[in-house]
Order: C-alpha cells, then sequence, then structure tokens
C-alpha cells in the first residue's frame, strides 16, 4: 500500500476523526499486529498539538488465552489498578481513537457463556465510570487491516494480496482514497446534517417498518429526541467524527415501543463469532422470541446480557445505494457493515440524542425514553426492498425510504 495513503488516512483518524488539538492527551488502543500503522497515527497527533499519547495495546489471541484458561471469578474481576486507570481517564478526559483489526472469528470455540458471564461483571464496574464520561470526550473508530480479518473477508487470495484489497476497500468507503480526505469528510457531513435537519422538522412519532423477507416492525421515536448524523459536539461544543467511515442518520428510540418482527440482512459478528441468517420479535418494545440459523444460542446470550439488552437503543438510516455497499464487500466489521445497511441495535442508546440533552441529567434521559443498558449491539436489517414511513405527531405519513433508498 502507498505510504503516503496511509499517512493520509492517519491524518484523517487524528484530524477529523479525533480532533486532536494543541495540548490534547490522547490515547491509542489498537493490536500489536498492527503497530506500524498505529506508530503512523500517534505521529499524527503529535503533529497536531497533542502533549502526550499513550498505547493501549491488545493481542486477540492472547485475550483468548485469558477467557480459555481463567476461571469465571478471575475473568470476572476488574483489578484495582484497572479501575484506577478508568478514573484517571474520566477526569482528564483524553481523546480516545480506537483502531479496529479484530480476527471477526477470533473468539470462535471458547466457552460463550463464560465470556457473557464475565463480561457483565465487568461492565458493571467499567459501565457506571464511562457513564460520566458520556459526551465529555472526542474519540473516534477507525478500520485497519489485520492478517486474520484480511483472509476471512477475501479468503481466495494469499495473504499479502488480501491485506492489500482490504486496505484498498478501507481507504474507499472511509472516504481516504482521494487527495484530500478532510475536506471530503467536511462536504460529506453537510449531506448527512441536512438530512438531520429534514427528519427533525417532522415531529415524527412512529416509524413503520415493511420489507419483503418478512419485516414488518413499528418503532416509537422520543418527542424531544433528535436525528443525529456524521460529525457529533461533545458538551463544550468541540467537533468530533466518532465513525470512520459513517453513512447512518440515526436516533435512539422510545424504549417500550416497537412492535413486530425484523429479519437481518447481513451477518453479524458478535464476541469473535458469527451469528447469520436472524430474526428478532419485539412485543412492548421488548425482544420476545430470536431465532437464527448460525448461532441462535449466542443470539439469545446477546440479548439476555441484562434486562436493557432486550430493548432497542438505536435505529439508523442507511441508503443500500452506499459507498460500502456498492463496494461489494461484507467486511464482518459492524464499523464497516452497519454502514452499508439500515440497522437497529439493541442495548444503551445515546443521550446526546436528546434536545439541549446538557440541561438534563442520564437519569433524566432514561425516563425520557432513552435505554439503559450495559450492551449495544448494532446489526444489519436494510435491503433493496425495505421501506419505512414516518407517522408524525400531526397525522401524517410520509415516505422516509422507499426500495432501500432515500425517498428525499
Amino acid at each position: 500500500m502507498d505510504i503516503k495513503k496511509l499517512q493520509k488516512y492517519a491524518n484523517l483518524i487524528a484530524k477529523t476523526g479525533g480532533n486532536v488539538k494543541k495540548g490534547d492527551s490522547v490515547v491509542v488502543q489498537a493490536s500489536v499486529e498492527i503497530s506500524d500503522f498505529a506508530k503512523m497515527v500517534v505521529e499524527e497527533c503529535y503533529k497536531l498539538g497533542a502533549k502526550k499519547v499513550e498505547m493501549d495495546w491488545g493481542c486477540m489471541d492472547i485475550a483468548k488465552l485469558g477467557i480459555d484458561y481463567q476461571d469465571l471469578e478471575t475473568l470476572s474481576k476488574v483489578e484495582d489498578h484497572e479501575v484506577a486507570k478508568l478514573n484517571f481517564r474520566k477526569d482528564t478526559l483524553p481523546v480516545m481513537i480506537y483502531l479496529l483489526s479484530d480476527d471477526p472469528d477470533g473468539y470462535a470455540n471458547i466457552d460463550q457463556l463464560k465470556y457473557a458471564k464475565a463480561q457483565q461483571a465487568v461492565l458493571s464496574v467499567t459501565r457506571p465510570i464511562r457513564a460520566q464520561m458520556e459526551n465529555k470526550y472526542k474519540w473516534s473508530i477507525a478500520g485497519v487491516p489485520s492478517e486474520k480479518w484480511a483472509k476471512k473477508v477475501f479468503p481466495d487470495l494469499d495473504t499479502d494480496a488480501a491485506i492489500e484489497k482490504l486496505w484498498d476497500a478501507i481507504l474507499k468507503t472511509a472516504r481516504a482514497d482521494g487527495d484530500d480526505p478532510n475536506f471530503a469528510w467536511e462536504k460529506h457531513n453537510e449531506d448527512l446534517k441536512k438530512r438531520c435537519a429534514y427528519l427533525n422538522s417532522l415531529g415524527i412519532e412512529r416509524l413503520e417498518y415493511k420489507d419483503a423477507n418478512g419485516t414488518d416492525l413499528t418503532v416509537g421515536l422520543i418527542e424531544n429526541a433528535d436525528f443525529l448524523g456524521g460529525s457529533e459536539k461533545i458538551l463544550d461544543g468541540v467537533e468530533f467524527n466518532p465513525n470512520i467511515p459513517s453513512e447512518e442518520v440515526f436516533t435512539s428510540p422510545k424504549k417500550g415501543v416497537a412492535e413486530g418482527i425484523v429479519y437481518s440482512s447481513l451477518p453479524l459478528s458478535y464476541n469473535g463469532e458469527i451469528i447469520s441468517d436472524f430474526s428478532l420479535k419485539f412485543h412492548e418494545g421488548k425482544v420476545c422470541e430470536v431465532h437464527a440459523k448460525k448461532n441462535e444460542a449466542l443470539l439469545k446470550e446477546m440479548v439476555s446480557v441484562d434486562e436493557g439488552a432486550k430493548y432497542l437503543g438505536e435505529c439508523a438510516l442507511v441508503p443500500f445505494d452506499s459507498p460500502i455497499r456498492n463496494s461489494g464487500v461484507l467486511f464482518y466489521q459492524t464499523l464497516f457493515d452497519e454502514n452499508a445497511a439500515c440497522h437497529f441495535a439493541v442495548g444503551f442508546g445515546f443521550t446526546n440524542v436528546i434536545r439541549d440533552y446538557d440541561k438534563y441529567t442520564n437519569d433524566e434521559c432514561h425516563k425520557m425514553g432513552v435505554n439503559e443498558s450495559h450492551t449495544h449491539v448494532d446489526f444489519m436489517i436494510g435491503t433493496k426492498t425495505l421501506n419505512i414511513n414516518a407517522y408524525t405527531k400531526d397525522g401524517k405519513c410520509i415516505a422516509i425510504f422507499k426500495d432501500g433508498n432515500w425517498a428525499f
């Protein structure tokens, strides 16, 4: 891969993604396997004026050994030094940059029940601390090829060719393959903001999803919640782009208001395994039935992490005619695949969708209808036959999606 293209991508992640400014502290989380590119991102952060960049290194293979060999009590424990580090970040609010490269099948054949119980215990400690950081710090997630991820996506190519092709796909779909990726994102954000403004002007009470594949679901929206898309702002008004790439316009639906059934349109990589060809049925907003041709037991565990995992935390609108869908690549990575199709998420919702959210506590936002949970899992439901109608407070029915794409 052309080193200049990679440097532009690293700059995009640091500048447009994390919006690193002079004096910022930064934490970059990455696998040891992608250390060369992580070094580029670190250097770009320093060039933008970061005073310190700290690395959080990981290794999925080593993490899997921990899951296999540690007992449940050990795997579930959050050590005092880990709590102290998380509290330090809560107090100092560094820019967080996450470089994703994990093998989609990396946790195949682990004891998923043991892992789920351990994760629930860990999140019960870490989630309340992270909740205190919400909307106060800049963060961004971006993808970087690893050998196993590349071979999963392009199994018929040798490893080097697969990595090269995955790099091509990532740079193209992240709008990082041109002369000025940062400018390309500026224009892209403008388009997403216009779509949000239109949707927010309608006064939508509920969305009705219908698809030839059997999806027939009605989802209620929170009265004073907005649709967001592209760049976001922390409480002090500083802008950042949390997801690179991003094609979605999203909001958090109203907890307890969802009726019907929805069918997946793409496989889901969850806890290092693939769930595919699945459906979720909702009654009074809650998942009441699930089915899957592959890994149904894991799907059931996914919606049982806690009580909030059975409710929707996000509904996102993504046109079928999007760069990621048009690439023809199935990434087996939610960051990319969720931007190839309309999707939902079960688990926690986003308090920053509430209009003037800075005036409310998290508890007040949850009382308005934003779901609370330790988990948040996106799953893709968009197809070329998906239609979505919006029903407004004044009784109008307005087409939002027609045959998989925007109707406006």
